[in-house]
């Protein structure tokens, strides 16, 4: 990995790494060029089969996993640029919910706006019992823009979704876990040694049938039932051509703990 990141930090622990949102003093909120190195890293991750499990978190001098895009460069922006940055931030977005291999949001502090956002794009949501999470853009006259009216409807469905978004008001750990916004509530001192053991879970888990069942999820979720089954059953007979298949079905007829590679 480059090691000219100035606003990410990136800590590998194999197999399992670490993204850190690196702006502590602006509360780890997200720039244009955060965002680019962000979609540099995952790009450079996704391909290298020694990680299996990825985790982001913020910079815990900033006391938040990221309060949203820089709001100082909002000032005086003209439309044509507010639409390069929301795209700009979809497009990460939708490369992180895209990753081939699961993505783990760790919340303490703040996670709004963009940084909700972020951490709406992620496979599962672990949160301090501390941690605030919320879409406060209406407050400043403005909307989501990094796709947190499109994935929020689908996690909570559309009228929790616009309570969240058109009041603006931030959600307690505790009430994000209630209506399944988050995995796992636990206390800030415990956050990064619980986000790790579920790493660990998964990093043992076959990676050819994790990346299967992410695709097979995002990519049926508002076709028919009917082609949704299709796709599934397809995909689920695909998988008897890997070696983990075969390796999964002789350790539990020999009963012992299989040891999945990825083929």
């Amino acid at each position: 990995m480059p090691n000219d990141y100035q606003e990410i930090k990136i800590v590998q622990e194999p197999p399992l790494t670490w993204i850190i949102l690196n702006r502590p003093e602006k509360l780890n909120a997200l720039s244009l060029r955060m965002l680019d190195e962000l979609s540099s890293a995952l790009e450079e991750l996704s391909t290298d089969k020694s990680i299996r499990v990825i985790l982001i978190k913020g910079n815990p001098e900033g006391r938040s996993f990221s309060a949203g895009m820089d709001i100082s460069a909002f000032v005086n922006l003209k439309p044509l640029d507010a639409l390069h940055i929301s795209k700009r931030l979809q497009e990460v977005i939708n490369k992180l919910e895209m990753f081939p291999k699961p993505v783990i949001a760790v919340i303490d502090g703040y996670a709004l706006g963009g940084g909700f956002e972020l951490a709406l794009g992620c496979d599962f949501r672990i949160a301090s019992n501390r941690a605030e999470l919320g879409l406060p853009e209406i407050k400043l006259g403005l909307m989501p823009g990094g796709g947190g009216t499109q994935r929020l409807p689908r996690i909570v469905g559309e009228a929790k979704a616009k309570e969240i978004i058109m009041f603006g008001e931030r959600l307690k750990s505790e009430d994000a876990l209630k209506i399944g916004l988050v995995n796992w509530v636990v206390p800030p001192e415990k956050l990064d040694e619980e986000a790790r053991k579920v790493a660990q879970k998964l990093a043992e888990a076959p990676p050819i049938a994790i990346m299967t069942v992410k695709n097979v999820i995002r990519l049926t979720r508002h076709g028919l039932l009917e082609e949704g089954q299709m796709f599934e059953a397809t995909s689920f007979a695909s998988l008897f051509a890997t070696k983990d298949a075969a390796e999964g079905v002789s350790a539990f007829l020999n009963k012992r703990k299989p040891s999945f590679i990825g083929e």
